[in-house]
């Protein structure tokens, strides 16, 4: 029987507590109060900059990083804001719907699958959104600790 810890790979099965939160500041998200999550890498339940982060950490690890905006979700891009028509809005959201300024609004992609952008303006013919990450520019913090590792 071997007393070396498991450590993390790019498919490995973990049970561990984390917690996400802007630098210095609040919580986004965290199991540290409650149950512990339970995930497999490389399935896209966590960010992939998260994983990268885990992946060579053994059992028992209990660390938090500093993350940089460009480390994490990317510095903001201006030209990730962008208007569309009305017409197009329409035809690749909820027809009909009433959206707010500050809204989250899903749109179909021109090739299939989803993208979201935030209403930043609603204007006559066009509204405008912001398709950058909503935590996009913000250093962010994540702390883990790996409770088991298969």
């Amino acid at each position: 029987m071997s007393n070396v810890s498991p450590v993390v790979n790019e498919s490995s099965y973990l049970t561990l507590h984390y917690r996400l939160a802007v630098a210095g500041g609040a919580d986004i998200v965290t199991t540290f109060n409650g149950t512990p999550a339970t995930l497999m890498l490389g399935q896209g339940q966590l960010a992939p900059f998260l994983e990268q982060r885990l992946l060579g950490l053994p059992e028992g690890t209990h660390q938090t990083f500093d993350l940089s905006a460009l480390e994490a979700f990317g510095e903001r891009n201006p030209e990730l804001i962008q208007a569309v028509s009305k017409t197009t809005l329409e035809q690749n959201s909820v027809p009909g719907a009433d959206y707010a300024v500050g809204e989250v609004v899903e749109f179909n992609a021109p090739k299939g699958g989803r993208f979201a952008g935030v209403l930043l303006e609603m204007r006559d013919t066009s509204a405008v959104f912001d398709f950058n990450h909503p935590l996009a520019g913000q250093p962010l913090q994540f702390e883990v600790k790996l409770i088991s590792v298969l």
